[in-house]
């Protein structure tokens, strides 16, 4: 029989047992709610660059603060409102990039995703202080950024001649058809999947025919629709942007240190390749595989338009000229919020073990929905006339024809025609453990 001093000797063994299954469970708890991208990783080919410099930047942002403080004129009290706005931006921008997370890029340094986070935080911040001001306060707010703003914009049709004649097609070519090849080049980059890129492109269309009685510039020639668009400046931007997809899926990921490499040529070569992706993940969406994918895919459509059509109705509403620098501001840096935005996106979406949202991701929707608020407040009494009885019936099919086939995919087919079940494994979710 075990003695008494057997008891002792294993009552510390019982007690550490239950401090590892308890460390253990925190373990796994951590892993749960946290997913391999976000896991802190560095570049070592490039091993100066990933050094602090904490130091360094508060040395050069109070060198800025002193020069402004001394040299720019205080009498002038517009300019010193906007420096100061600068400086305060600037401020949260360096101490962004201190204290936030890594996101799931590491090129060309996660310091820039960091900062570009910290861009979108600014920009939410000012979207929300927009929504509680009036619709002349808001357009009276951005004569702050330039004093030509602030007037009603004439109204312009694309649809007045609709002849497909030479001239009229010649006539409707101009810098936002390169705008159109762009945009689409960057959300092929963002949505990497080439049916998902032509059916957002026919689907915005469709959005440009159901809100023409809102906006005068949807209002377009069917030619200009499908041929100029869809099947000319569409067609390449998701082309190209494709191509770029497959380089980075197919290249072969080799890097080597610059101390290593010996000629200037190799050098360079190198230093260029740092603003280029650390690797690639192919997005396979894969809708049909279940219901969370469908609706993530929905979902990911409706953000995706969101995003598109924000943009039209606040240069509208704000009377921002389309080819306005602010415009351009705008959908610059919605391509940069995008870039991580949709990778944290897909990896919430396919992989199980990810159990939280990304701060992109996150960060991204609440700006896309603030924007939607402000057109549905400044909307109030802009647009009087009724959706046609034509777009409704349009869209209610669709919709009907989204439930349907939900139905048939996820109730009835499971029931009628079952499949063998298969353990899952880990290639169920197409993610990868590196970053981008």
């Amino acid at each position: 029989m075990p003695s008494d001093s057997d008891d002792l000797a294993a009552a510390p063994s019982l007690r550490q047992r239950r401090v590892d299954a308890v460390v253990a469970q925190n373990q796994t708890r951590r892993e749960r709610h946290q997913s391999p991208m976000y896991h802190e990783s560095s570049d070592p080919t490039l091993e100066f660059v990933y050094h602090p410099r904490t130091i360094s930047v508060l040395v050069a942002l109070l060198a800025g603060f002193l020069y402004v403080a001394l040299y720019v004129d205080p009498s002038n009290d517009m300019l010193n409102t906007k420096w100061g706005l600068l400086a305060l931006c600037s401020v949260f921008v360096v101490v962004s990039v201190i204290l936030f997370r890594d996101g799931p890029f590491v090129r060309p340094h996660p310091a820039f995703w960091r900062a570009v986070l910290a861009l979108n935080v600014l920009y939410e911040m000012f979207l929300v202080f927009l929504l509680f001001q009036s619709k002349t306060t808001g357009r009276q707010i951005m004569t702050f950024f330039d004093p030509a703003l602030g007037h009603m914009l004439p109204e312009r049709s694309y649809g007045d001649n609709c002849a497909l004649t030479y001239a009229n097609v010649r006539d409707g070519i101009d810098i936002f058809v390169l705008a159109h090849s762009l945009g689409w080049f960057g959300k092929a980059l963002i949505i990497r999947n080439h049916t998902m890129c032509w059916i957002m492109s026919i689907v915005f269309e469709l959005l440009e025919y159901s809100l023409a009685h809102q906006l005068p510039n949807f209002n377009e020639c069917w030619w200009d629709h499908w041929i100029l668009d869809v099947f000319t400046c569409n067609w390449l931007g998701i082309y190209v942007g494709m191509k770029f997809c497959e380089h980075f899926k197919m290249k072969t990921y080799t890097w080597h240190g610059i101390r290593e490499i010996r000629t200037i040529k190799g050098k360079l070569t190198r230093a260029g390749a740092q603003f280029t992706p650390y690797n690639w993940t192919a997005y396979d969406w894969a809708p049909t595989r279940r219901f969370k994918n469908f609706v993530g895919i929905l979902f990911f459509a409706v953000l995706i338009m969101l995003a598109e059509l924000n943009v039209f109705y606040l240069k509208s509403l704000l009377w921002i000229p389309p080819e306005h620098l602010l415009v351009t501001a705008r959908l610059a840096l919605l391509f940069l919020f995008s870039l991580p935005s949709a990778r944290e996106y897909y990896e919430y979406y396919s992989n199980p073990r990810c159990k939280r949202m990304g701060a992109h991701c996150w960060m991204l929707i609440v700006t896309l929905v603030t924007e939607l608020l402000i057109i549905v407040k400044f909307g109030r009494g802009e647009f009087s006339e009724p959706f046609p009885l034509p777009v409704i019936a349009f869209w209610s099919l669709v919709a009907a024809a989204i439930v349907g086939f939900s139905v048939w995919q996820f109730v009835l087919v499971p029931h009628l025609w079952p499949t063998p079940s298969t353990p899952s494994s880990p290639t169920d979710a197409v993610a990868t453990d590196k970053s981008d």
